[in-house]
């Protein structure tokens, strides 16, 4: 004789194990008692990488100037620190912000750790893109983060297309999109072998994921694509918690699985494209941060604002070690990043393997 599934545990309040109500007027809310302590820590944690990319380079300013500046009171450090610094730590925020959201949005749809941006061709595409730009003579700085835009969403929807059959099956989307990044970066380097000596290195520079000589013209555009996507970021929180259904039950439910997919995808694949114009194709952040996050905060779905202080924390930092571990030498931030996340990405592949132990 089966038996009943017993009822998850609940609260004195009503909300279930682990929750909390918040109720304000007729609007009422679950907060996650564990996701709320993990978005505070990284909330601080970020705000202290802020303090100490702000404080060391060349020259070491006192933390105090450097709250003075970011107040908008008076300081003799405001040409280093507003004028000099102030624009690139923006630009990385920014870029590591919108990679997390882009990897959890991504991995929810595929339903595998191994799916971010720059495993699935979305960073080739773009890559692929500005080389292919820079080799025929487009060198214009306004323009090159267009350009890749428009190269990661169209990889995007060349994996999208050949992945969908009557659905969009999780093992499929992320092996294609595997072969089309392969595809892709052979594509960058037939571009690279094309182009002048000169346009060569400067592109492999971008292709490293950088942040010298970021300023105000990245970050204003990045800044506005952000914002403009941030009802999509919003509508998608809540699209989450279908999609990580079955689909039978989703369906049940009234769930239009199809278009949350496509959204889901589109917004992460937006988020990355424009990430990656600004500031060249960062590896391995969309992938760490969302697993990272949800392994602190042991929830089924993963955290969109969790995961964007922990993207923009790891770029940050990442930023600073490559500013100051070799110094004189300044390294591309992609360069530390990788350094994190390949093992990392080893990791998840040897815990992927049957049998293997959760």
């Amino acid at each position: 004789m089966r038996t009943a599934p017993a009822a998850p545990a609940r609260t004195r309040h009503g909300a279930p194990a682990g929750y909390r109500a918040l109720r304000r007027h007729r609007a009422s809310f679950l907060l996650h008692r564990r996701t709320a302590v993990v978005t505070g820590l990284l909330a601080v944690v970020l705000a202290a990488a802020v303090i100490a990319n702000l404080t060391f380079g060349e020259s070491t300013v006192p933390p105090g100037e450097v709250v003075r500046v970011l107040l908008g009171q008076p300081s003799p450090d405001q040409l280093v620190v507003g004028t000099l610094r102030l624009p690139r730590l923006v630009v990385g925020l920014l870029v590591g912000a919108a990679l997390g959201i882009s990897g959890a949005l991504i991995q929810t749809v595929a339903r595998n750790p191994l799916a971010s941006p720059d495993i699935i061709g979305v960073t080739h595409g773009a890559a692929a893109a500005t080389v292919g730009a820079l080799t025929y003579g487009l060198t214009s700085q306004a323009v090159l983060p267009y350009v890749s835009v428009v190269g990661g969403l169209a990889a995007s929807a060349l994996v999208y297309v050949l992945a969908w059959r009557g659905g969009l099956q999780a093992t499929r989307f992320v092996l294609i999109g595997v072969g089309v990044a392969v595809a892709l970066r052979s594509v960058t380097q037939l571009f690279l072998t094309k182009g002048d000596h000169l346009v060569a290195q400067q592109a492999k520079v971008w292709m490293t994921g950088s942040l010298n000589g970021r300023g105000w013209e990245q970050a204003a555009p990045l800044g506005w694509a952000l914002l403009a996507l941030l009802p999509f970021v919003v509508w998608s929180a809540r699209a989450q918690r279908r999609v990580t259904l079955d689909d039978d039950t989703a369906t049940a439910l009234g769930a239009r699985l199809g278009r949350d997919r496509l959204v889901l995808v589109g917004t992460g694949v937006a988020l990355a494209s424009v990430a990656t114009g600004a500031a060249g194709p960062v590896d391995f952040v969309a992938l760490l941060a969302p697993q990272v996050v949800r392994r602190l905060t042991r929830t089924a779905q993963i955290p969109l604002l969790s995961s964007a202080l922990l993207g923009a924390c790891v770029v940050v930092l990442g930023d600073l070690l490559a500013r100051r571990l070799f110094a004189p030498v300044e390294l591309p931030v992609g360069v530390l990043t990788a350094a994190i996340g390949a093992p990392y990405l080893l990791f998840l592949i040897v815990r992927s393997r049957p049998g293997a132990k959760a």
